[in-house]
């Protein structure tokens, strides 16, 4: 059994920023030693939960928020406890979402960098960026931009003030914006972020969307069962799940593509209001987005963990998972679905 610790590292040696699901309670403002060392997760029935250790072996030790008190023998007055059920009610965990969510809720986290994506993941994301970053680098740097490893770089260069060649493009551009060339990496800065989360929403999108694939290919293999096709209330569940499912994957795959298609043409008309508009209408749907792929990934996760190949596992193992953990939560996806913003707003 091994505690968590100040480690960074959620399941499978990921940093815990870079999750959906996982969030370390060391960066929040909580007193109580023992929970500074765990971190709060989203089991597989969607509950948020504290895990005090996780193994190999015995899996993971977790507790219920109310239950926190007694364990630890604190009021459930203390300040801790208001700050884990706020968490608690937060659909993701991912940074994005929690920028939001901790802002509306007042919450000062203890480093600022727990509210950023890993270094590594920056530079994984870089593939998914390109279509974000190139029209900025020709506009700066024309044909020179190809030697541009990264969006660091372009800020970097932005940042020294020994930088001559691009100068004349640098005050054109400011010109265009509206703004001081001082202020030009401010402005990149929240360029590259604002595109970072599509760009990760998107690389989430990509890697869940198999798997949902996988399981509704699952649910087909058990209504061919004999037992189960004349199971209603897996007939129900199943066809409960599909829907669901199905529409959150529309949801966030539809928001993304119409992000996509309003940065398109972004830079042929180029303009910091213009920008700053784009800008908070992607921040609005964070916590949408945020709070679907979290939900399908932990469900998807939970599923492929247990069952990860479609000969492991009997029928009735697998339909007792499905009503049981599967199913658990589906009406608070669809409450975050419902909760996005009005898609009036969104033009």
């Amino acid at each position: 059994m091994t505690p968590l610790g100040a480690q960074a590292t959620a399941p499978g040696g990921i940093d815990d920023r870079d999750t959906l699901h996982t969030l370390r309670l060391a960066d929040m403002p909580v007193e109580h030693p023992t929970l500074k060392r765990s971190r709060m997760i989203k089991n597989s029935k969607l509950e948020s939960v504290i895990e005090l250790f996780r193994d190999r072996d015995t899996g993971s030790g977790q507790i219920e928020i109310d239950k926190v008190p007694q364990k630890y023998n604190i009021p459930m007055s203390h300040p801790d406890m208001r700050i884990l059920y706020i968490l608690a009610e937060m659909p993701s965990y991912d940074v994005y979402s929690l920028r939001v969510a901790l802002r509306t809720a007042g919450i000062e986290v203890n480093n600022q960098e727990a509210l950023k994506l890993s270094p590594a993941k920056v530079t994984e994301l870089s593939v998914f960026m390109k279509k974000f970053t190139r029209p900025l680098l020709m506009q700066v740097y024309g044909d020179e931009a190809q030697r541009l490893e990264s969006f660091a770089d372009v800020i970097q260069l932005f940042r020294d003030p020994d930088v001559q060649k691009a100068r004349h493009k640098l005050t054109m551009l400011a010109g265009k914006l509206g703004i001081e060339i001082t202020a030009i990496p401010r402005f990149l800065e929240d360029y590259a972020d604002i595109f970072m989360s599509i760009s990760y929403y998107r690389q989430c999108l990509e890697r869940v969307t198999p798997h949902v694939e996988d399981f509704f290919l699952a649910l087909n293999d058990l209504r061919k069962n004999f037992q189960m096709k004349n199971n209603p209330q897996f007939l129900t569940a199943a066809k409960e799940m599909e829907a669901t499912f199905g529409s959150l994957l529309i949801s966030v795959t539809t928001k993304l593509d119409s992000f996509d298609n309003r940065t398109k043409d972004m830079w042929s008309d180029l303009s910091a209001e213009r920008f700053r508009k784009i800008e908070a209408v992607i921040k609005t749907f964070h916590q949408m987005m945020g709070g679907i792929l979290c939900s399908l990934t932990v469900k998807m996760d939970a599923w492929v963990d247990l069952f990860p190949a479609r000969n492991v596992g009997g029928p009735g193992r697998r339909v007792e998972f499905i009503l049981g953990d599967m199913r658990t939560g589906l009406q608070r996806i669809r409450d975050i679905e419902a909760s996005a913003p009005n898609p009036a707003a969104d033009t």
